[in-house]
């Protein structure tokens, strides 16, 4: 990433940090940050109705420009990715987002822009039925879907609960942080997150030297919601950080999803009430989540390699299974009525044949009975 633009996005953050959506709309019309300072004495011409407060700090950004010089330093010095709006590494679903932020701070290997990626969020008061909850659906995950980013958020309880579960899994897992990556807090999750740098990464908007205050809590909500496919709620009280997180994932237009708890729990009041108002559904298993989802043809998949199917030659498709197989690679994603007459199979037998096909993971079912071939 062009040097200049990183340093120009650094200090547009620290001017217009409460102000994302004003920020986030001149950016978009100048085309990138370098441009916004390049033009601030005219950036009207541009945006005729910037804020005065905008204006006032555009025109005093050269006394921020020490500290982002400070910022890039530090970051070169410790491996420290800064992902501005328009780098390619930046999670797109995130940048979805009219609040996302110009830029962020990682630390890590995993690609930000999984196929999958799920947050897992709960109370810091996580009891021994939601951690039996959090390891469970993890161990499910992984069978059913091996390529899965978790996301958290590496506080106490819950989301530490899923971060440890997911590495001992093998899966890759980040957590958002409240303050910048010359901390840690807890600082008891120190090791964790040492982990994590290696299988998954650390990710946060603030610079260094930012606390761990109860506003940054509240504003990595949104990252955690906003770069994620969906949401599960394992555990929560009536009010709670997981709750916003919810909230925002719906406002986001993600999937929400909630584990039950029993009734008059304390921590699981939260997730009921998600339940009882529809503004999350119900889940118990992996498998619950994995079909809500439509995440199950990675499971299809991975039986099939287990069971030795090759994939591009089908050897062991039987005669009536191949005929299908040959319509289908013929015209892909057809109706059945038009497979009955092409495979010139009665429809009892070709239902019965494409689920079998289905089993095997070599064709999925789409919305209005098509069948699409899995290539």
């Amino acid at each position: 990433m062009n040097e200049k633009e990183i340093l120009a996005t650094l200090a547009l953050t620290r001017i217009n940090y409460f102000h994302l959506a004003g920020i986030r709309q001149l950016y978009e019309a100048a085309g990138s940050a370098a441009a916004i300072v390049e033009n601030r004495s005219h950036i009207r011409d541009i945006v005729p109705d910037v804020s005065p407060k905008m204006l006032e700090g555009l025109r005093d950004i050269e006394t921020v420009m020490p500290r982002a010089e400070a910022e890039l330093r530090y970051c070169q010095q410790y491996g420290i990715q800064i992902l501005t709006l328009n780098d390619p590494l930046y999670p797109r679903r995130l940048r979805e987002c009219d609040d996302a932020p110009l830029l962020l701070f990682y630390k890590g290997t995993a690609d930000l822009n999984q196929q999958r990626i799920v947050n897992i969020v709960g109370t810091r008061h996580c009891t021994v039925y939601g951690q039996d909850l959090v390891r469970r659906f993890i161990e499910g995950l992984k069978q059913w879907s091996p390529q899965v980013l978790i996301v958290s958020g590496l506080a106490y309880g819950v989301d530490i609960c899923a971060h440890r579960n997911a590495l001992q899994q093998g899966y890759e897992t980040v957590g958002v942080l409240a303050h910048g990556l010359d901390d840690l807090y807890p600082p008891r999750h120190r090791e964790t997150a040492n982990q994590m740098i290696c299988q998954g990464g650390l990710l946060t908007e603030h610079f260094t030297q930012t606390n761990a205050d109860k506003i940054n809590f509240v504003r990595r909500n949104r990252i955690v919601a906003g770069m994620s496919d969906a949401c599960v709620v394992v555990e929560s009280a009536a009010k709670g950080g997981s709750l916003i997180t919810a909230r925002l994932s719906r406002d986001y237009n993600r999937d929400t999803f909630a584990f039950p708890g029993p009734v008059g729990a304390p921590y699981s009041e939260g997730c009921n009430h998600l339940i009882r108002d529809n503004q999350a559904g119900l889940i118990t298993s992996a498998e619950d989540f994995v079909m809500a989802m439509g995440w199950q043809d990675d499971a299809t998949l991975t039986a099939a390699q287990q069971q030795g199917i090759e994939r591009q030659l089908f050897p062991q498709l039987n005669e009536t299974e191949a005929r299908i197989v040959a319509a289908l690679q013929k015209q892909n994603d057809q109706q059945i009525n038009l497979l009955t007459v092409r495979t010139d199979l009665p429809i009892s037998k070709l239902t019965a044949t494409l689920f079998e096909l289905e089993m095997k993971g070599v064709v999925k079912t789409f919305a209005g009975g098509i069948y699409h071939l899995l290539k």
